[in-house]
Formats: C-alpha cells, structure tokens, sequence
C-alpha cells in the first residue's frame, strides 16, 4: 500500500510540472498563442512641418490596420542634434524598429548603427546614400525626380537663362542628390541654361525668402529656382511675387499643396512636386514590421500601398538596400484640389 501511495504522489508531482509548463513555457499553451507587441518609433525632421503632420496620418493609420504601436516623434525645429537626442532616448527604451527621416544624413550614422547594434531594426527615408539601415524606403529614383524637376523648369523657363536651386541643407542626401541630378540633366541637355549656384535655406522659409531677395538684386536675370525641401519654392515665390517678378520667374520644385497653394493660385509658383508623404510613413512603418516578423523584402513585390505595387531594390555604395517606388506627382493650379494636403 505505502508504495501506491507514493505512485500517487509521484505522478501528482509529474502532473503539476506539466501544468505550470504548459503557462510558463512559450512553445506550450496560451502563451504560444499570444501576439509579441511590437513598437515602431518615427522620428522625423521636424514634427512642426505640414509635411511630416501629413506623414503621421500614415502611421496611425498603420498601426491602427496592424494593431501595432506606432508613434511619431521630432524635434520643434529641423535640426540634428536633437533629432539624434530623440532617437538615443528611443533606444533606452527599448523600440522594436526605429523609422528615420535624418536631417543630415551621415551625422545620423553612429546613432543609425547603434541602434543596429543592439537589435532594434532601422530603417530610414530620404536617405538612399546611408551607411547604416536594414533598409531604405524611398517614393522613386532620386536622379531621375531631379531630372524631371530640371524638365519642368526648362520647359517654362524657355530652355534658356539663369536659374538657382535651394536644397534644406548641403548635407541633406535627397535634396543634394535631385539638385545635383537636374543641374547634370541641365547640362547635357540645354546649354543655354545656365546654373547660378546651390543655396541651402536649413529648411526655413524666413531663411529662403530673404536669400531669394537678395539674389533678385545680384542676380537681376534669374528666370529659374528650384526648390527641395516643401518651404524653399514659397520662399521664392513670396519675394518673386512681391518683386512683381510671378510672371518672368519660373518656381518648380517640392512642396504640397497647404504650404504652396495660395502661391500655386497666382502664379508665383508654377508647379509643386511630391509624394504623398502619408503613405511613406506606412509603408515605411509596413517594411519595419515584416522584417521584424521574419518576413523578407523582394525585388518586384508589392507591398500593397499605392505606388509601392512593383518595387525596384538597390543596393547603394555601403550596401545598404534602397526600395523604390513608382511616380511622383505634379500639382499646379489647374489640379490641386485634388491633393488636400
């Protein structure tokens, strides 16, 4: 009899072992089935931009259709070292994947590979020449958006005379890299255009007026700007307007329609171009979340958000890969009720 009752005791034990794995253990019961929560941290130039207000639409709407938790976070103003601030604070806390709009892209690097170091996945936009990033997402081939930017401006300009370009900083990767493609374009293409310089408004628009000013008044044969960061075409525009100048000055570059539209109504601006910033902030959000679940990105596939439907992989000079979209649009006067944003 003692020894059945010690069997007893014996497979009581076994079974209650058995019961605490089953809550315990991972790979067994309930707990195998819940869903790892996952966070994504957005960090972007300034959260003060339309641009970016616009972007954060797209990823709540993210995290709403994957049931994620996805933020956005920037400084007040557009500038590096407190970008770079909210992303070290990012990684104490322990994020899952950090989404990054760097507003100079190699001063982001160390803090790029840092966060890679310990695990957390990076990947960034409007920075297709970064060191450091599982990947790139960019809306369409830099080089050619800036060719084509060249094209509009040449075909209101004439094909012929003076022109400037403005980028957000001399160490912002996408603006020097469509500027410096569309002066390449200009070159080879219309030699009676010719290029005054590059000028960099750090991305403010008070900035960007007063250098148009003054290079109304040394420069008295300007017939041509383009512009990169979504300020830089209502800079010019607003000291081409007051100078009386809206219909000898042709203005092309990037914007959108709350900041450049009432410029687009006068003719100070002659054509804003862009992509829809909201769905580059999801798709962005969506390349972070596959990667994280173990899933791999692929030359060609889609990725289900508008313009992101075939995408194009590149690897850029460090190795990092770069997706690329498809298009860009051309909002002037004629059809920007179509873009409220």
């Amino acid at each position: 009899m003692r020894g059945k009752g010690k069997q007893r005791k014996v497979m009581v034990a076994v079974i209650l072992v058995f019961i605490v794995a089953l809550l315990l253990v991972p790979s067994f019961g309930l707990a195998a089935t819940k869903k790892r929560d996952i966070t994504i941290g957005v960090v972007v130039k300034s959260v003060a931009f339309k641009w970016f207000q616009r972007m954060e639409e797209g990823i709540k709407k993210f995290a709403q259709d994957y049931g994620v938790r996805a933020f956005m976070q920037g400084p007040p103003i557009a500038d590096s070292a407190q970008q770079i601030a909210i992303i070290e604070q990012l990684i104490a806390q322990g994020v899952d994947a950090l989404v990054i709009v760097p507003y100079g892209v190699k001063e982001h690097e160390m803090v790029q590979k840092e966060a890679m170091d310990r695990g957390i996945i990076v990947i960034t936009h409007e920075a297709a020449r970064t060191k450091y990033a599982h990947f790139d997402v960019e809306a369409f081939i830099n080089e050619e958006y800036g060719a084509e930017m060249m094209r509009q401006l040449a075909a209101r300009m004439g094909y012929k005379g003076e022109y400037v370009q403005f980028v957000g900083s001399y160490t912002n990767d996408s603006h020097n890299q469509w500027q410096d493609a569309a002066r390449a374009y200009q070159e080879a293409n219309y030699p009676e255009m010719k290029c005054i310089g590059k000028f960099e408004t750090r991305e403010d628009q008070a900035i960007g007026y007063n250098i148009m000013k003054d290079l109304l008044k040394k420069y008295p044969n300007i017939r041509g700007v383009l512009g990169s960061a979504a300020g830089d075409v209502v800079a010019a525009g607003r000291a081409i307007q007051e100078a009386g100048l809206a219909d000898k000055i042709a203005v092309v570059g990037t914007s959108i329609v709350s900041y450049a539209g009432e410029l687009l109504k006068t003719g100070a601006v002659d054509l804003a171009m862009c992509w829809d910033p909201a769905l580059a902030g999801y798709v962005s959000c969506l390349v972070a979340y596959k990667l994280l679940n173990g899933e791999s990105i692929t030359e060609g596939m889609d990725l289900g958000v508008e313009g992101y439907n075939n995408i194009k992989i590149i690897k850029n000079e460090y190795g990092v890969p770069v997706i690329y979209g498809q298009g860009w649009i051309l909002i002037d006067a004629s059809n920007m009720h179509k873009y409220n944003f």
